[in-house]
């Protein structure tokens, strides 16, 4: 997958734009009304998701597996952003609790045990009454169905991305242990953009309501 990414970000560069995600704009407005501050993103890429949390006040540390990607967010945004180099499964990168945890279009890129173990990861790097959310594609994106199929719900697209599909009862699933307190379907862009046309995805909001206790 490093190869993949690295290959990706080297060819097309700043692939998506600058503009942030729209459920990151949400989940900012969200984690500022929750009081939260310091902020882990895995899956940082090239941190368009991260410049709206730095725009706000939040402290923000990102995980990248591409370091094209790193050298692409530092050239942008200068080096006031800490970003650890390496993939997600090789988290914790640090020994620091984290307020908030923000992971876009990131999990479902992940085989069942590596969704699990980046679940368990994000999860334990949260301090009490901290929130993470994810950003997933659902079932019912125009996508589902495409490509070959590699288990249920799971396929490989054309380019090579496995992607694995989440519906209400794979969220419950995979996160219910682990404080899920909402998961709502959005679109992604929120408006049909020509270049950009919208996909449906889930976002995942979960608490740990736990006093000190990790999975």
């Amino acid at each position: 997958m490093t190869e993949f990414w690295e290959s990706s970000f080297r060819d097309k560069q700043s692939m998506w734009g600058y503009e942030p995600a729209d459920s990151a704009v949400a989940t900012v407005e969200f984690f500022r009304k929750k009081g939260l501050h310091k902020i882990l993103i895995p899956g940082f890429g090239y941190g368009r998701n991260a410049k709206v949390f730095t725009d706000n006040g939040f402290d923000v540390t990102g995980i990248e597996i591409s370091e094209t990607a790193i050298a692409l967010a530092k050239k942008h945004y200068g080096d006031k952003i800490k970003v650890y180099h390496g993939p997600v499964g090789a988290m914790p990168f640090d020994q620091e609790v984290y307020d908030g945890i923000f992971c876009y279009a990131l999990i479902h890129l992940l085989d069942e045990q590596e969704r699990a173990k980046l679940i368990r990861a994000c999860f334990n790097q949260l301090r009490p009454d901290g929130y993470m959310v994810f950003v997933a594609i659902s079932k019912n994106a125009a996508s589902y169905g495409e490509g070959k199929k590699l288990s249920e719900d799971r396929f490989e697209t054309k380019h090579g991305v496995q992607l694995f599909f989440y519906d209400a009862a794979s969220i419950e699933q995979e996160f219910g242990t682990y404080g899920l307190t909402e998961a709502i379907e959005i679109d992604e862009p929120a408006k049909n953009i020509e270049s950009k046309p919208s996909q449906k995805f889930w976002q995942i909001t979960c608490k740990n309501k736990a006093t000190g206790n990790s999975h």
